[in-house]
């Protein structure tokens, strides 16, 4: 009995060890299948990464792929690189509104047509610039509230294509860039918030009052190359803009700069490429923070006293690309340079004019500036510097001093043009001075006046006129108070020119001439001249000309008329020549043909198959004629080769062609036998 139970014990005990190894094997299973769902979880939320990118945390690199679609991100992502793609607008998965932890997108470089609007609502910078993009719609913007920087550039945005206001639903956008678009005036609706601001290369020809309204918050504006110009500018457009630091215009068609530019915080203005021709004195005025001025590449040849007596912080003068004229003109800047030393740095500073400093740098010029005029102060008499006024004669041109304005009885006329009071003449008469100014070549003036009570020196300016509203360069010299001639030099063929004087007396010359006192202003007399053309002919000459023109005249026409005589002469002997020599050889040739046939008979030669066969070759001598052979001869010649027979012909009078005329032929050898004798067979085969 025992030994029954035993088994049955040892199974029981065996199912109780089991019962608890199954459980745990259970178990097991059950843990292994929970980490294997957490592990693929976690695995698609953070680590799976597109097969076609690169990821390096959570910046995902899809770039230069060829893509046409974005593929499947990370949800960790937070900076996307996605240019240089073919993506489309329909390649933007609408998913991708559902990152909420991507803050940078990089779309440059694709083919969107359409500005993207399923774009995650946490991008704070976007790229878009390079595409195809024309309009800006409110609603694809309100999507990204976060936004601060975006990139545009090199769309075909136009000024109509955004949406109005389309930028109301962005407070934190501080960087906009619209460049190389297509905009033809100032995008309205800006944001505030608004630091940076590029517009260049569109085309932009009009800034009104209101276009930078509200902007307090502008630090940058990029202007360049559009098509602004003085008159489309407002007076106060850029006064608007108190916090502005950088302001470019390069690259446009301004002639001087705009006005009421702002001055208490720009630190870096950019003019250069346009065409400006004049600084007027005080448009730099205030700018004590400037660092960097750049006037490259227009027509100043000067520029007046004074411009930059606020520039204390300017560090950076870039200048090249003018024809200065490093006259008495510049010699306030040569020692405003000198005294600033290595503190600012200059660059194209290169005189062009005159002939005697070209290609030297303005610093260079100690020993020319040293022969200028400088009016100075002793006691209660003035002292000129070198030989007193510099006439036309010596190497330097006459000195061109600060510009300074012309005023008159009506307020706000700051440059004399049509709309002075008084009409300008070639004289002009004041309450102590009477002016008389007379052209006397293409480059040349003479001024002479009168005066009432002796004066201790006379300033002397003159201006040129353009062909705009915008002034030219004014000269200025002094005049000693015995001289009453002065005669202008090295001036523009065919320009007008305003010369005005006023006398100075001793105690008033030396601010006169340097400050331009407004004292003097009430005795200032103006004329107004005119050069001639660069080649002026007087009347003699005239005549002379016209004289040398009538009796080139007559004489052309012989020479002419002569020529054309014997061309027609010489063509009409040709046609006769050639008509009496075709007339001679016809009857020649017919008279041949017909005595030729009254004295032979019709087997004296083979006609070739036809019954009037006029291309028969013929040896016209007497007695041999050529003639190509008819088909239906019994020999046949070879292919491509033609057959001919070389007959006798038998004179009418019976003789032969190798024997004399009394020679009497063999009747042995037959008619045609009987000139064998003479070396000549009777029929010879010729191939050609």
């Amino acid at each position: 009995m025992f030994t029954i139970m035993a088994p049955v014990g040892v199974v029981k005990l065996r199912a109780w060890l089991l019962l608890p190894f199954l459980c745990l094997t259970l178990r097991a299973d059950m843990l292994q299948f929970a980490a294997a769902t957490i592990q693929g979880y976690i695995g698609d939320r953070d680590i799976v990464c597109p097969s076609v990118c690169r990821c390096d945390e959570d910046f995902i690199y899809c770039n230069d792929r060829g893509l046409n679609s974005i593929p499947s991100l990370p949800s960790a992502a937070s900076v996307l690189y996605l240019q240089n793609n073919h993506i489309n607008n329909p390649g933007l998965p609408t998913s991708l509104e559902h990152h909420l932890t991507v803050r940078v997108v990089y779309l440059y470089d694709n083919e969107l047509d359409e500005f993207p609007m399923h774009l995650p609502p946490s991008l704070r910078e976007l790229h878009l610039q390079d595409n195809n993009i024309r309009t800006i719609p409110r609603s694809a913007l309100a999507r990204m509230p976060l936004l601060e920087k975006l990139h545009l550039d090199d769309n075909s945005i136009s000024t109509v294509s955004i949406e109005d206001q389309a930028f109301a639903d962005n407070p934190r956008l501080r960087l906009l860039f619209l460049s190389r678009n297509h905009l033809s005036s100032i995008p309205s609706g800006l944001p505030a918030s608004l630091e940076e601001l590029r517009l260049d290369d569109n085309r932009i020809s009009t800034i009104p009052t209101h276009a930078f309204r509200g902007l307090s918050s502008l630090r940058c504006l990029v202007l360049d190359g559009n098509l602004l110009a003085n008159q489309r500018i407002a007076d106060d457009t850029f006064s608007r803009l108190a916090n502005l630091t950088e302001l470019s215009l390069v690259r446009n068609s301004l002639q001087t700069p705009p006005v009421n530019l702002p001055s208490a915080h720009l630190q870096r203005l950019s003019l250069q490429d346009n065409a400006l021709t004049h600084m007027p004195r005080g448009s730099l005025d205030g700018m004590r923070r400037l660092q960097r001025l750049d006037l490259s590449g227009n027509n100043l040849t000067t520029l007046p006293r004074g411009l930059f007596r606020d520039l204390d912080s300017l560090g950076q003068l870039l200048v090249r690309g003018n024809p200065w004229h490093c006259g008495c003109n510049l010699r306030w800047l040569y020692d405003w340079l000198h005294a600033r030393g290595n503190s600012i740095t200059v660059r194209g500073l290169t005189c062009h004019g005159p002939d005697r400093v070209r290609d030297m740098a303005l610093k260079d010029l100690t020993n020319q500036m040293e022969e200028c005029e400088v009016v100075r102060t002793v006691g209660n008499r003035d002292r000129v510097g070198g030989a007193g006024v510099i006439d036309s004669s010596t190497t330097l041109s006459p000195p061109q001093g600060s510009l300074f304005t012309l005023r008159s009885k009506r307020p706000g006329l700051g440059l004399p043009d049509s709309g002075l009071d008084y009409t300008l003449g070639s004289s002009g008469v004041g309450k102590s001075l009477a002016l008389n100014v007379k052209p006397l070549s293409h480059n040349s003036i003479r001024v002479t006046w009168s005066v009432a009570q002796p004066s201790s020196s006379f300033r002397l300016s003159w201006l040129r006129l353009g062909t705009s509203n915008a002034m030219g360069s004014i000269t200025e010299t002094l005049v000693r108070g015995d001289r009453r001639e002065y005669l202008l030099t090295s001036l523009q063929p065919r320009s007008s020119y305003i010369i005005c004087m006023v006398p100075l007396t001793a105690s008033s010359g030396s601010k006169g001439a340097i400050s331009g006192d407004t004292d003097t202003d009430e005795a200032l007399v103006c004329a107004k001249a005119e050069t001639s053309d660069l080649t002026p002919v007087d009347g003699n000459q005239k005549e002379d000309e016209d004289s040398q023109q009538m009796t080139a005249l007559p004489l052309a026409g012989i020479i002419g008329g002569a020529t054309a005589i014997v061309s027609l002469a010489l063509i009409l002997g040709i046609f006769c020549w050639y008509g009496h020599r075709t007339g001679h050889l016809s009857s020649r040739d017919h008279y041949t043909r017909s005595s030729s046939r009254k004295s032979k008979t019709y087997d004296d030669y083979i006609e070739s198959g036809t019954k009037k066969d006029n291309t028969i070759l013929e040896i016209r001598s007497p007695g041999f004629q050529m003639t190509p052979m008819p088909a239906c001869q019994p020999l046949q010649p070879k292919p491509l080769r033609e057959d001919y027979i070389i007959h006798t012909i038998f004179p009418s009078n019976g003789t032969g062609l190798y024997k004399g005329a009394n020679h009497v032929s063999n009747a042995g050898y037959g008619t045609n036998r009987g000139y064998r004798e003479g070396g000549i067979p009777d029929i010879d085969y010729c191939y050609t």
